[in-house]
């Protein structure tokens, strides 16, 4: 078998074995096949595309270059939930203690914020103390007991992944729907998964930008779960406002803690319900997503998804005497709030416009070495539909610097766009993928 039979068998159409496969990803992760070679293959890809069966052989493939974690051990369901990346979205730091409050354990490989998208970790990490590089056996021991991890990943997880995704960075090979869901799920599948909710956003602040591409993505990643013996399902959500009020690291965290006490935004409440719903009925811990609502509600308001994510800092090192107490977490030197400039209907507030300035502040990295200030980040105050007055508030910025957060005033008052006749808001989810 050669890697170049392989590249001419892709660019006529055809489609692959699952050992022609299996054989290009090993050659590859090992070396024996050159970038070059496997350059002309992903462009192959992304011009012909890949069956169902194919892309279910590559993310199993890139599964199984590395460690395979096994969760069947310490849980008869091993649940996960993955976002596509977006602006504000801290719903893991809420869904999670929700649903291992309701009795589902969730063990999460998180990763770090790059670009305009922010890191799960990077706003855990806010907390003092608080461990993200947990070994295996400490996942698993913590996942036991307490039914809630939120980590890192842990051992050698699908190593092809991590060079294709270099490769597919510099070759124009991003969009190739096949290796977007190969990716995702390859990781996913060798952290342990069985059941997978997705959450694939869209918009202005999303990779994917139309509902056609989220649903193709979608469709894709759902398909290549029930090949492999998975249970998922997918929901296409909107990114083309930030989720939420605060997009920062330290600002999301202490607005995921006041969600989890039921002082949270209304439209990020709502989003993590949908969410933790679709959690419940694939983890068989409610029949109907009604149910599995209600048994949400009960543990936010009963203060037992609290109690949760107390546990899940305090097992991993964190300071709760932080959490308990957000004014502790770091704070901006300069908190400025800026008020409208004129009266009218918000029509836009652009996601990716809030998300770079964001990164601009210092919440955020361009590359994976950079440091990240903890406390800077913005405040939406406002939504796409909503009236406002002149004068009212419409963003707060929180900078430790004087220069940025002038050139960051002008970004996000650009981001603000205005209508004088009503504007529908925004929906939170606009399908869901089975």
């Amino acid at each position: 078998m050669r890697a170049v039979d392989i590249i001419i068998k892709k660019r006529e159409k055809q489609e692959l074995t699952k050992e022609e496969i299996q054989f290009f990803i090993k050659g590859y992760t090992a070396g024996d096949i050159p970038d070059y070679q496997a350059s002309a293959w992903a462009m192959a890809v992304l011009l012909n595309g890949m069956t169902p069966r194919e892309t279910t052989d590559l993310t199993l493939a890139m599964a199984h270059s590395g460690d395979m974690l096994d969760l069947s051990p310490v849980v008869p369901i091993a649940i996960d939930k993955h976002s596509t990346g977006g602006v504000g979205d801290k719903t893991s730091l809420v869904v999670a203690p929700i649903a291992a409050a309701c009795g589902l354990p969730v063990g999460k490989m998180s990763g770090r914020g790059l670009g305009f998208s922010g890191g799960t970790l990077d706003k855990m990490e806010s907390i003092p103390g608080y461990r993200c590089d947990l070994t295996t056996e400490e996942f698993l021991h913590q996942l036991d007991e307490i039914g809630i991890v939120l980590t890192g990943q842990t051992g050698d997880l699908a190593p092809a992944d991590g060079k294709f995704y270099a490769l597919r960075d510099v070759t124009g090979t991003v969009e190739a729907i096949p290796l977007i869901a190969s990716s995702i799920m390859s990781k996913k599948l060798a952290s342990g998964a069985t059941a997978i909710v997705l959450d694939v956003k869209i918009g202005l602040g999303a990779f994917m930008q139309t509902q056609a591409e989220a649903h193709a993505l979608a469709s894709a990643m759902v398909k290549i779960a029930h090949l492999a013996d998975r249970k998922a399902v997918a929901l296409i959500s909107d990114m083309n406002q930030p989720l939420g009020c605060a997009v920062g690291n330290a600002l999301e965290l202490k607005e995921a803690i006041a969600t989890l006490q039921g002082e949270g935004p209304a439209d990020f409440l709502t989003h993590c319900l949908d969410v933790v719903e679709q959690m419940l009925v694939l983890g068989e811990v409610a029949k109907t997503e009604a149910e599995a609502r209600s048994l949400a509600l009960d543990a936010l308001s009963g203060g037992q998804a609290w109690e949760r994510f107390l546990a899940l800092v305090s097992s991993q090192g964190g300071d709760v005497a932080y959490v308990k107490d957000p004014s502790r977490l770091p704070t901006a030197s300069l908190i400025e709030t800026i008020p409208a400039p004129r009266s009218g209907y918000l029509s836009q507030i652009n996601a990716k416009t809030v998300g770079v300035t964001a990164v601009f502040l210092g919440a955020g990295r361009a590359t994976k070495e950079d440091a990240i200030d903890y406390a800077v980040g913005v405040e939406i105050h406002r939504r796409v539909g909503d009236y406002v007055e002149k004068g009212d508030p419409l963003f707060t910025i929180h900078a430790n610097d004087r220069q940025k957060l002038e050139e960051a005033r002008i970004s996000l008052l650009g981001a603000h766009l205005w209508s004088d006749a009503p504007v529908d808001p925004l929906p939170l989810v606009y399908d869901i993928v089975r």
